[in-house]
């Protein structure tokens, strides 16, 4: 498939995707048209900070499958509008976290001891001594707002170093804060008691501006540190406090807009440390996170899970291995239960019972979703399914049961409105062979494969032979049949699994005959 990288990332990761025997395209000017139109035949898309996926990006890529972006913040990714088309949107979480952390480290320790500045004045001949007295981090107390991964990760190396720590992160619970050996406090508390301020959240509506002047003015000779994301952070409040003595000093590596204007009132502050992003700029770190994020998206095109998925759910590459037939399963199953049901679908229950009872299933659920929509307008998947059941208004309920009567195993997908129900349960044989064991009641034992003719009629002699004859008069070869009955001479379904599609003319014909109520033709495995 086509992979499409706008952004410079390391070597490693663009010879990962050529190695997984893709396609691999860099485009690292394409903006505004260019972009649009490079995109257009992708699968893939890798980018960075640099290039913006809007809605007019996604909406020019008709075949793209994942937009990854090489590193953590995705604030330049209309994500919402990813999940509408159906696209995946994934990060790199991890491969930069310990360089943005270490980084983090840094600069607190340049803006306490005022490293950069002494260096500048040495570089120009004097020995400015007597000019700078220090902080030292012992003893002081560490503010982290976003006690994520690399919040975590600084809070470790400078609780090692004998600071206090608080933290502010209204996603966290207390027990891991204590496990890290911080105190959980609300936001105001966490600024006025640190002398020195972390930031480590993503910019979103709530976070912008969020260490403004009102902040600020709590710190009271304290340092902040920003190696997150700019706008998180009011520079002009901050280059005022800075200038004012109302801070001691603060270090940053990201800004608003980048690259710094040179006019920034930043640059003007003497006491305010400035990098050029360089919170992810080591070796391993870049590399980290090319391999990182080309795992990814090998993952997503070959269909298996994406593990840091933003907007569809994801699983541990070893959980995904115990529950990737159950996937398979569940979309069957939901397709075949939609496929029957005449009426409006209103909601849709996914049940689980025996070991599977005790598996993460979030993916399973999302692909039984995907099943049961596959009849609409739209291109549906597991990352749009969940957003497709909000808007429609269809109810989607998850159950678990660790006991299954027949079944080691058991998935149970039923669609239904407040007058009626249908349910189609799967299981799995030996060597992961799936099976559908009851539509509708009935109990079977179908190979859920290719193309699939379900007939319900009476359980009279003469049925399934004048079935068989219709499909060999219009060339349809029969593969398999699964047959049940409710009661001896009452209503019967039947299972066939065929080599090609029933044509019409074939399906009116049967269903001319007063012996069947009805028959319906369902396509799987896109077959």
């Amino acid at each position: 498939m086509r992979v499409l990288v706008t952004d410079p990332i390391a070597d490693a990761g663009l010879a990962r995707l050529r190695d997984a025997g893709h396609e691999v395209e860099t485009a690292y000017d394409a903006e505004g048209d260019a972009l649009l139109d490079a995109v257009g035949d992708a699968n893939a898309l890798v980018v960075r900070s640099g290039t913006e996926v809007t809605e007019a990006v996604l909406a020019a890529a008709p075949n793209l499958v994942i937009v990854a972006r090489a590193g953590i913040g995705v604030d330049n990714i209309d994500i919402d509008a990813a999940t509408d088309h159906g696209v995946v949107v994934a990060n790199a979480p991890e491969g930069n976290v310990r360089a943005a952390a270490e980084h983090t480290v840094a600069l607190a320790f340049a803006t306490a001891r005022s490293v950069p500045q002494a260096h500048a004045r040495l570089k120009e001949g004097e020995w400015a001594k007597g000019d700078y007295l220090g902080t030292e981090l012992n003893g002081k107390t560490l503010g982290v707002v976003g006690l994520g991964r690399v919040g975590q990760e600084v809070a470790k190396r400078l609780d090692g170093l004998g600071m206090d720590l608080v933290a502010y992160d209204p996603y966290i619970g207390e027990e891991r804060a204590a496990q890290l050996g911080a105190e959980l406090v609300d936001f105001d508390e966490c600024v006025a008691r640190a002398d020195f301020l972390t930031v480590h959240v993503p910019l979103t509506d709530e976070t912008e501006g969020l260490i403004g002047e009102e902040a600020l003015a709590q710190m009271e000779d304290g340092y902040v540190v920003n190696v997150a994301r700019g706008g998180v952070v009011d520079e002009d409040a901050l280059a005022e406090a800075a200038e004012n003595g109302v801070i001691a000093g603060a270090a940053l590596d990201v800004f608003g807009e980048e690259p710094l204007s040179a006019d920034s009132p930043l640059l003007e502050a003497e006491n305010v440390v400035t990098t050029p992003h360089l919170g992810a700029s080591t070796l391993a770190a870049q590399e980290n996170v090319a391999t990182d994020t080309a795992d990814q998206v090998v993952a997503a095109l070959a269909g298996d899970p994406v593990v840091n998925a933003l907007n569809a759910p994801s699983v541990e590459q070893s959980a995904f291995d115990r529950i990737r037939p159950y996937v398979d399963l569940a979309e069957t199953a939901g397709t075949v239960a939609a496929g029957l049901f005449d009426g409006r679908v209103e909601r849709v229950d996914v049940s689980y019972h025996g070991d599977v009872a005790g598996e993460d299933v979030e993916l399973v659920t999302a692909a039984a979703q995907q099943g049961a929509f596959a009849g609409l307008e739209w291109q549906v998947n597991a990352v749009n399914a969940p957003r497709v059941a909000e808007e429609r208004g269809i109810e989607v309920t998850e159950t678990k049961n660790r006991q299954s009567e027949d079944f080691q195993s058991l998935v149970s997908v039923t669609v239904g409105n407040d007058d009626e129900e249908l349910t189609v349960s799967g299981t799995l044989f030996a060597g992961d062979d799936p099976r559908l064991v009851e539509i509708d009641g009935f109990r079977v034992e179908a190979v859920p494969h290719g193309h699939m003719l379900v007939a319900r009629n009476r359980d009279e002699p003469g049925v399934i032979g004048f079935i068989g004859t219709v499909l060999g008069d219009a060339d349809v070869n029969i593969a398999g049949m699964f047959n049940a009955r409710e009661t001896r001479g009452g209503e019967a379904l039947t299972v066939y699994n065929l080599d090609d599609d029933v044509p019409g003319e074939a399906a009116e014909r049967l269903v001319a005959d007063d012996r069947i109520v009805d028959v319906t033709s369902i396509e799987l495995n896109g077959e």
